[in-house]
């Protein structure tokens, strides 16, 4: 079973071979706890980094039974950046994955499209794309699921 801490703390590399073998999964309904990965930056490194991001930005996504999402942004929790959300092929490998797609729903993040697989119960591995290019990764777990 993989769990948040050893997604955190792996290797680019770890984390595609994962995202391939990972099935697409269901997609989450409601709020879901999320957190930046650095690979590369240590295990240290990645929590100081993440804490930084949870502290002044993204905290999560909050998923609605109507195919949206909003993003979870500052510590107030604000929900804002909305995406469109459903199945489709992964840019990585072409197999089924949850992609969120900005391009219809934000001018600012349009050539933002997240995707996920899940990696585990409740647990969710999230690659960035921009424009096309891999830019990076991220967890989502349900906010009842304190593991990490």
């Amino acid at each position: 079973m993989t769990t948040e801490a050893e997604l955190v703390n792996a290797d680019d590399q770890r984390l595609e071979e994962l995202f391939r073998q990972s099935p697409a999964g269901e997609i989450p309904k409601g709020p879901m706890e999320g957190r930046t990965i650095i690979p590369g930056a240590g295990p240290a490194g990645a929590r100081l980094l993440d804490d930084l991001v949870r502290l002044i930005w993204w905290r999560g996504k909050v998923f609605s039974p109507d195919g949206h999402l909003s993003n979870r942004l500052t510590p107030l929790d604000i929900l804002a950046v909305v995406a469109k959300v459903g199945p489709g092929p992964s840019l990585l490998d072409d197999q089924e994955c949850t992609v969120i797609d900005y391009s219809r729903t934000s001018l600012v993040f349009g050539g933002v499209r997240d995707e996920i697989r899940q990696v585990g119960p409740d647990l969710y591995l999230g690659l960035i794309w921009l424009s096309g290019r891999r830019i990076g990764w991220f967890t989502l777990r349900g906010p009842d699921d304190g593991t990490a």
